[in-house]
């Protein structure tokens, strides 16, 4: 099996829906032989220390959540208690420390959850660098700021592809992906990063806008690409809605019952797009579906 995804990051801390970055991060695992490396940050090292003890029974938590006095704290606790309800639910053998060696066989999936401290973009970035993906929730306009922060840490500085699973849990994983192209650079590392999924995948569509394409390979020369690889794809052609290009995009991907998308990221400026508008900023905010995104 093609698979170059065996570590997968998800940092615990941002808002969005936790349930749905579990279940996609769980289903990712199944699907590649991967383990789940999960990561809260706290603002105090206080707060790692109230969480690092295993075996703490749900009423324990819930009378330490009663105990504590941050809010911060609290946070943390309830995220605790959801991640090992959701382990034990769907019986994923919970590993203390990640060995490789010791990855389950089969369709059992092996997790860790470990607490940090200090920055968090630092900190979980850090950790991106030597992760095969990074997972995080769909964003939305009322979440923190520092979530905001730590996913464009991530995205911009890791190296590594940032995977985003939107507010409600998809039906399916993977088996429909489109890939947008424009011929820049970071549409080619997104192209890259694909690859694993593409290969498990029941259909590939490249999706291209005459009106957004920048200098750089034509569409028709990604299907060339994805051949050298095993992978057999259609292409398709979509213009902006609204006067967006990012509503077409979407728009596309629906059209063709996508699960995933994968795509560049700022291919202009953060700072133009913040003020202005882009594609990238509109599918971070809108998307309903698996986003991989690449610079």
């Amino acid at each position: 099996m093609y698979s170059e995804i065996r570590n997968i990051l998800i940092p615990l801390n941002g808002g969005g829906n936790i349930d749905s970055v579990l279940k996609t991060g769980f289903a990712y695992a199944k699907l590649f032989n991967a383990h789940l490396s999960t990561v809260l940050v706290g603002d105090d090292p206080n707060e790692a220390a109230a969480l690092a003890g295993e075996g703490l029974s749900g009423a324990m938590i819930h009378e330490m959540m009663e105990a504590a006095e941050h809010e911060s704290q609290r946070r943390m606790l309830q995220i605790r208690l959801k991640f090992d309800s959701f382990v034990e639910e769907h019986g994923i053998v919970r590993e203390h420390t990640f060995v490789p060696e010791r990855l389950p066989e089969g369709d059992r999936v092996s997790a860790t959850l470990e607490l940090l401290t200090g920055s968090e973009h630092e900190a979980v970035t850090w950790r991106a660098r030597l992760s095969d993906m990074t997972l995080m929730p769909h964003l939305s306009l009322t979440d923190n700021v520092r979530a905001s922060e730590t996913l464009h840490a991530v995205l911009f500085d890791s190296g590594r592809p940032l995977v985003i699973a939107p507010v409600e849990p998809p039906k399916t994983f993977g088996k429909r992906i489109c890939i947008a192209w424009n011929g820049t650079s970071e549409a080619s590392a997104a192209l890259r990063a694909v690859l694993p999924w593409a290969h498990q995948a029941d259909e590939v569509q490249v999706l291209y806008s005459p009106e957004y394409h920048r200098r750089g390979p034509e569409a028709e020369k990604v299907l060339d690409y994805l051949q050298l690889h095993g992978i057999q794809a259609t292409i398709a052609p979509f213009g902006s809605k609204e006067r967006n290009v990012g509503v077409g995009l979407l728009e596309a991907c629906q059209e063709f019952g996508a699960d995933m998308l994968a795509m560049g990221a700022y291919s202009h400026s953060r700072l133009r797009q913040m003020i202005i508008g882009g594609v990238t900023r509109h599918v971070l905010e809108k998307a309903k579906l698996v986003v991989l995104m690449s610079r």
